[in-house]
């Protein structure tokens, strides 16, 4: 009889276990009325490679760099490739900041000084900027519904 019941228990335990692991590595989302950012960085179609280099290889991963409450910003934020071209060529990528934290530091230049110290910071930010076409991003805030 013990053994009857030992094997239910046991699975019981695995399920819950697998279930906890999985919520904690689940993303927060913004809740009701919390405020979202989506930035739609417009990427010249000739810097492409130049710009996921920057983000994937040196911005993203430099974020190990910076103190834990400016790392959750990288945790709360996703990028956004584009499947295809803009009529104009360009390739718009986004940034969705979800849930934005208040107060922090959301400055790319800033950022990478922050993970890289001042002079290479800014070569880091010269990549960034030489990939886009400056001021022309969009910016979106929004805040979350109810559904």
């Amino acid at each position: 009889m013990f053994h009857a019941i030992r094997l239910p228990l046991l699975t019981s335990l695995l399920v819950l276990t697998s279930l906890l692991s999985q919520s904690q590595s689940l993303p927060l989302r913004a809740k009701l009325n919390e405020t979202v950012w989506v930035i739609a960085y417009p990427v010249k179609a000739t810097k492409r490679t130049q710009y996921e280099h920057f983000i994937h290889d040196i911005f993203w991963p430099g974020a190990k760099n910076l103190a834990a409450p400016e790392q959750k910003v990288f945790r709360q934020t996703r990028v956004m490739h584009p499947i295809k071209a803009e009529a104009d060529g360009s390739y718009t990528y986004l940034f969705i900041m979800d849930p934005v934290i208040p107060g922090a530091d959301y400055g790319i230049e800033s950022l990478l000084k922050k993970m890289y110290g001042p002079q290479k910071g800014a070569k880091y930010f010269s990549l960034f900027k030489e990939s886009v076409i400056e001021r022309n991003y969009t910016a979106y805030r929004v805040t979350q519904s109810k559904d």
